[in-house]
């Protein structure tokens, strides 16, 4: 089994930073893909990017794509969301998810799932 928790959420206004970690234990050998997701209140679970940790290819969704990163301490099994520029739109419980698919992408592609960790950006 795989445990991933998340930490590093809180509340900023717009325009601040926020970097989220998520922390996967147990059998963690050939997870090679991992995620971050998030939901608003509403709305469905989405995708904010993919990192395959095989290559280190990373993807994100367009609403990110140049104010997000994401990276990886292999040492540590720990993932990383680095989130700048946030807007009032990026509010949402952000959630780390792992497969050991080579190449998963959509929600429902993961079978390892994070509590999750609120973010507010505030206007």
């Amino acid at each position: 089994q795989v445990q991933l928790v998340e930490s590093g959420g809180g509340s900023v206004q717009t325009g601040g930073s926020l970097r989220l970690s998520c922390a996967a234990s147990g059998y963690t050998g050939s997870l090679y893909s991992m995620g971050w997701f998030r939901q608003a209140p509403g709305k469905e679970r989405e995708r904010v990017a993919n990192i395959y940790t095989a290559g280190g290819i990373v993807n994100y969704a367009d609403s990110v794509k140049g104010r997000f990163t994401v990276s990886q301490n292999n040492a540590k099994n720990t993932l990383y969301l680095q989130m700048d520029s946030l807007k009032p739109e990026d509010t949402a419980m952000y959630y780390c998810a792992a497969d050991r698919r080579r190449r998963a992408y959509y929600r429902n592609d993961y079978k390892y799932w994070g509590q999750g960790t609120q973010v507010t950006v505030s206007s």
